[in-house]
């Protein structure tokens, strides 16, 4: 097929999972993966090769840069003690139990040895498009997992094609290929965000700041692969630090044009990745005899029991060493976690990447070519860890019960109080500092006021939710009714009262659209005449024009939003209050901003 008809497909067959996911209550991967497959029965479209190239070059960089852009730096510090070891030894063992597992079916120790090195490592998109339902924290953790461990599963890959090509191996080289590879991959990924920093500096038009950011992945990717280490890695690294330093190098129309622009183009390569799983599937199954294909359906089925196997007594060998925040949970949450956690671990682009990569005919595999079984292996996981996993995972999340974390809600609220206190306590001497009048102070003193009343307001109606909702459980465990029920119930039902009650007083207590406060002043446009037909003696149109007082009202709030930035990056550096909500608070100040002065100022 052409790359034209092959480009349609892809985009009618994503927009057609778009569509049947919601209704068939499936996660859209799922839904995607099960039409790649029914596509691959037609025998031109079977045909439609993935270039291992394409995922590695083109699809990885974006998608892992972008992931890496929306992960917790504070959560990788906290959880680092866990992290390190599941990006590492995990894989190592998970490799290698593998490779136990194809030798016992008869494949030989460097054909075994790449496969395993195909499938251990979890991947970061399969987690992010899949494990949204899970535990924040633990999400976040798993994401992190992911991103890393890409390196560690590539290095035992150079080293199973190594032997299968009849390359010499000693401890010393694999020693230095896992410093290279880590080293290596880290240092080409700093040396990329720091050039990027410099440069996002240098620069403030929208589209400039945004095809510098499009192309740090890529030459991150590159370099690394240059000097021999782990591209994911250094996508990955540079990613974390612009991350963090974006805020302070980008401007605010780039910033929501980034927001709308990269999810978008992840969606779409996510979505014909998991098309092009389920053709691959196809098209392997079908190059492979029919003999052959019980027994790589044993492999492929005992290869994926094993790897969640040796996942789950990991986490359990390893509890002695792990770090401890917070309170310990109960022994039965823990056991549910670990349980929770093994079936989050899921297969993907990585994988595949690695399978398709291994060059045809490098390694001998008995009755069928040795590429040909690794990739059906790979792909078999994938897929049942697509549609098994990730159809169990909703229902084993209801089963853990994982108690409900507050701790993201309540930092968002300290963050807005924090940052609208810190707004007012500034606003007197940014009101003398941009010389705006009283009259506009006070009315912006008066709204921070309402927004801060209307913030606190909040935080009480959430406690005193969770406080209904536990004796609501505490009476139904007694076997009696609820006393408060009928008043919890009447209030759901007429809305919030408080917050009602503070638009109420919003609305009756806002100055007029002239802000004089009292003044009643109408006009009325006869074709292209301007009339003023009534207007408050006391007021000096020529000296308080409604147009000095718009000026002065978006000079003093841009000057409290560059303040409310300022003490958001500090709870941040702090570790107060998380990147991701530094992120959500950012996007919607930068939203006022842009409203302020319209998009038309920028650029």
């Amino acid at each position: 097929m052409e790359g034209l008809e092959v480009t349609v497909l892809l985009g009618l067959t994503i927009l057609t999972g778009a569509l049947l996911a919601p209704r068939v209550r499936l996660a859209l991967p799922l839904v995607l993966v099960v039409l790649g497959l029914l596509l691959g029965f037609v025998p031109a479209l079977r045909e439609i090769q993935l270039p291992p190239e394409t995922v590695l070059l083109l699809f990885l960089p974006v998608m892992l840069f972008w992931e890496s852009l929306t992960t917790s730096l504070r959560s990788i510090r906290r959880d680092f003690r866990y992290i390190l070891p599941m990006s590492t030894l995990l894989v190592v063992a998970s490799a290698f139990a593998v490779a136990g597992i194809g030798l016992l079916f008869g494949l030989p120790w460097e054909t075994a040895l790449i496969l395993g090195a195909a499938v251990a490592p979890p991947d970061a998109t399969a987690v992010a498009a899949l494990g949204r339902m899970l535990p924040r924290r633990m999400f976040m953790k798993l994401k992190a997992e992911s991103l890393t461990n890409d390196g560690t599963a590539l290095v035992l890959y150079a080293i199973g094609l190594s032997l299968a090509v009849g390359g010499h191996i000693t401890p010393l080289s694999i020693g230095w290929t896992v410093v290279v590879s880590y080293l290596g991959g880290i240092a080409a990924g700093v040396a990329v965000a720091a050039l990027g920093y410099f440069l996002l500096r240098a620069i403030s038009s929208t589209i400039i700041i945004n095809t510098t950011l499009l192309l740090i992945p890529f030459v991150a990717f590159l370099l690394a692969e240059l000097i021999g280490a782990s591209g994911v890695l250094a996508v990955v690294v540079a990613g974390v630090i612009i991350a963090y330093v974006s805020p302070t190098v980008t401007t605010a129309p780039s910033r929501r044009q980034a927001e709308s622009a990269w999810p978008f183009g992840v969606f779409l390569l996510n979505g014909a990745l998991f098309v092009l799983i389920g053709l691959e599937v196809q098209y392997v199954v079908h190059q492979i005899s029919a003999g052959a294909i019980g027994r790589l359906v044993l492999v492929t089925i005992a290869v994926w029991v094993a790897l969640l196997v040796v996942r789950y007594l990991f986490q359990l060998l390893s509890v002695p060493f792990y770090g401890r925040s917070g309170p310990r949970p109960p022994r039965g949450v823990r056991a549910r976690s670990r349980v929770l956690s093994t079936f989050a671990g899921m297969r993907g682009a990585v994988s595949l990447a690695i399978a398709l990569s291994v060059p045809a005919g490098a390694v001998a595999g008995g009755a069928v070519d040795g590429r040909d079984e690794i990739v059906f292996v790979t792909a078999g996981v994938i897929l049942l860890s697509l549609l098994v996993q990730g159809m169990l995972l909703p229902a084993i999340v209801r089963w853990a019960r994982i108690p409900a974390d507050q701790a993201e809600v309540e930092e968002y609220e300290l963050a807005e109080r924090t940052i609208s206190g810190a707004a007012l306590a500034a606003l007197d001497d940014l009101a003398v500092q941009h010389q705006v009048s009283d009259e506009v102070r006070d009315r912006i003193r008066f709204e921070g006021y309402q927004m801060l009343e209307y913030t606190n307001a909040r935080t009480l109606a959430r406690e005193q939710a969770l406080v209904d909702a536990e004796v609501r459980a505490l009476d139904e465990m007694l076997g009696q009714p609820d006393p408060l029920a009928a008043g919890t119930d009447a209030r759901e039902d007429g809305g919030d009262p408080l917050a009602a009650g503070t638009s109420s007083d919003t609305v009756d207590s806002a100055p007029n659209a002239d802000g004089s406060g009292g003044s009643s002043r109408r006009t009325i446009i006869e074709g292209a005449t301007l009339q003023m037909i009534a207007t408050s003696e006391d007021v000096d149109l020529l000296q308080r024009s409604p147009l000095v007082r718009h000026d002065e009202l978006t000079r003093l709030k841009l000057a409290l939003l560059d303040r409310k930035r300022e003490v958001l990056l500090g709870l941040r550096r702090s570790g107060t209050v998380d990147d991701l909500i530094v992120r959500r608070i950012s996007a919607r100040l930068d939203l006022e901003q842009l409203r302020l002065q319209g998009l038309e100022d920028f650029d």
